[in-house]
């Protein structure tokens, strides 16, 4: 049988959600980020915004330029989840094999529903109709034989989009689309790649497995399969637990003060412990994400001896990986972000002082007790209590008002 495998992608979510919120928004170029005279970025951008080069991750301060008379916004997370929700229920409705990958997209598993909706394309048009009927917002699907291909053909299609890429098409398709256009390709491969004069999926897939490898490690091995459209992933079932979990936000100012980084890797750290019980996994490796104030970014990740999901445990390998990465780099931090990976259940191993883990244990679940009644912003704990001084005119409780946050 073969796989009909759907992306979908609402399009330009948080601005999109506020046009619906707002009618008066549609047409209208928005974006949702924060005032332009803040340090954040641009969390999302309507098709109207991005007409003036505005994006993604852009700094505010350039978005203004770029768009004075934009319509900026500094986003309601809770409006945005409670949209995320509704739209999950909506494809749910058409199969139980549902991937989320964020509040905003999701790969949905067809295959074998034909007797129930006739064709994929079928079933498409009548999700499409469900989310606009629905919440009011647009989305592109892309129809495939696998995930990967379906990702790429949904992109294609943007905005309000409906491709179907027929089976035995899918190297044919990816040939000739810049190879930036694979989702594992970022601009340093990218570089490297229009280094060696590569700069097509189709003169990628052109490459020898053992070149790729000799170049990009484990990296080139995905390169090579993906460049030929080979993907073999399974729809992962909505109800399986998260790969990875990360936090971050950005500066009000530059920093190199310590204390002030500390404070914010703190908060980061109870942020991902939290969602980590919240979800019954423990984790054994710990990434760091900095970006400075030339933009430059780097991340370091370590691998702790037991698996944990204590937040004192993530904040003292963050704080080691951050400690190391100043003293290499002495340049102000702008962003700052901690991640968990290699996640597993809830099982743990005692460390050589129990009675101290257990300890933490203990306090961690009496504040995660008291957040999930009242609200995370309810208690306070160890150095997140100087961001207050740090950041009054931005801080509610244990709370920073930041688009990431």
């Amino acid at each position: 049988m073969i796989r009909r495998i759907l992306h979908v992608d609402l399009d330009a979510f948080f601005a999109s959600v506020e046009q619906a919120l707002d009618p008066g928004l549609r047409g209208k170029p928005v974006i949702v980020g924060g005032h332009p005279n803040s340090r954040g970025v641009v969390a999302a951008a309507s098709y109207e915004a991005r007409a003036f080069g505005l994006r993604s991750g852009m700094p505010l301060s350039r978005a203004y330029r770029l768009c004075p008379d934009g319509i900026y916004l500094p986003g309601r997370h809770e409006r945005y989840r409670e949209f995320s929700i509704r739209f999950m229920d909506i494809l749910k409705g058409f199969s139980p094999q549902i991937e989320p990958m964020g509040l905003d997209e999701a790969f949905i598993d067809l295959t074998g529903f034909d007797l129930f909706y006739g064709p994929a394309a079928v079933a498409a048009k009548r999700i499409k109709e469900e989310v606009k009927n629905g919440l009011g917002i647009n989305a592109s699907i892309g129809i495939a034989s696998n995930k990967l291909v379906a990702k790429v053909a949904s992109d294609a299609g943007k905005p309000d989009g409906l491709l179907e890429i027929a089976p035995g098409e899918e190297a044919g398709f990816l040939a000739p689309l810049p190879v930036r256009d694979l989702p594992m390709v970022g601009s340093k491969t990218e570089s490297v790649l229009k280094g060696l004069g590569i700069n097509t999926i189709g003169q990628l897939a052109a490459q020898s497995l053992e070149a790729l490898k000799t170049i990009f490690g484990v990296h080139g091995e995905l390169l090579y399969y993906w460049s030929r459209a080979e993907d073999n992933t399974p729809v992962a079932h909505i109800d399986q637990p998260p790969k990875s979990i990360s936090r971050s936000t950005t500066l009000a100012v530059d920093t190199l003060d310590r204390s002030i980084l500390a404070a914010l890797l703190h908060y980061l750290s109870e942020r991902v412990g939290a969602q980590l019980r919240d979800h019954g996994m423990r984790t054994q490796r710990v990434s760091l994400k900095l970006r400075f104030a030339d933009f430059t970014t780097i991340t370091r990740s370590h691998t702790i001896k037991a698996t944990t999901d204590l937040d004192q445990e993530l904040f003292r390998a963050g704080w080691m990986l951050l400690e190391s990465a100043l003293d290499e780099r002495r340049h102000p931090v702008r962003l700052v972000g901690i991640g968990v990976s290699e996640l597993s259940g809830g099982e743990r191993q005692l460390g050589l002082l129990p009675s101290v883990q257990e300890k933490h244990e203990r306090l961690n679940a009496a504040v995660d007790k008291i957040r999930k009644r009242y609200g995370f912003k309810a208690i306070q704990v160890g150095r997140t209590l100087a961001l207050k001084k740090l950041y009054p005119a931005a801080y509610e409780g244990n709370r920073l008002k930041t688009s990431s946050l």
